[in-house]
């Protein structure tokens, strides 16, 4: 079975340029080139979005919850969740457009499309992690604020994390 990764946020990191936000939208685009993904009908739309102010922002996307509140409403199955460790998954041509899956999102990241008819949200640009790349999103960050990493990496950069806050004296 392979590993499952996740997009971790390093929010102190982003300097809120919205690069992931571009390349989530051309990464999606009819044409995959920015060039051209500006000129198509409709605009394609991110599915990543970078919220906050002047002192503080994070992006912010689909966290392919395990028990997806959006998974168990849907009542055509348009979003679902093939095994247990697979991503979200969004079928557009099953989307009715009721808009529930965007009512129970605790994360506010589901979104009508551009037509109004169907719902859009982050796959974890399936299309280039099954070929072995990163999504669109975690290629585009200059900083390094979003990674692309197994779970028990996640967990073990937080335990290093934990530990060095310790030792410097932070309160945990």
């Amino acid at each position: 079975m392979k590993t499952q990764k996740m997009i971790r946020v390093t929010a102190e990191k982003c300097l809120a340029c919205k690069s992931c936000e571009m390349a989530c939208a051309v990464a999606h685009s009819e044409t995959k080139s920015l060039f051209t993904a500006i000129k198509e009908e409709p605009l394609p739309m991110a599915r990543i979005q970078v919220e906050g102010d002047n002192e503080f922002c994070l992006p912010i996307q689909c966290r392919h919850c395990e028990d997806a509140p959006c998974v168990k409403v849907c009542p055509t199955k348009a979003i679902y969740k093939p095994t247990p460790q697979s991503p979200v998954i969004m079928n557009k041509e099953v989307c009715i457009g009721c808009k529930w899956c965007i009512l129970v999102c605790p994360f506010g990241v589901i979104q009508l499309d551009r037509s109004g008819k169907t719902v859009t949200r982050c796959d974890l640009c399936l299309e280039r992690t099954e070929k072995g790349e990163e999504p669109a999103c975690v290629d585009a960050c200059p900083t390094g604020a979003l990674e692309f990493m197994p779970l028990d990496e996640i967990a073990k950069k937080k335990r290093e994390k934990a530990l060095s806050d310790y030792r410097a004296g932070v309160e945990i």
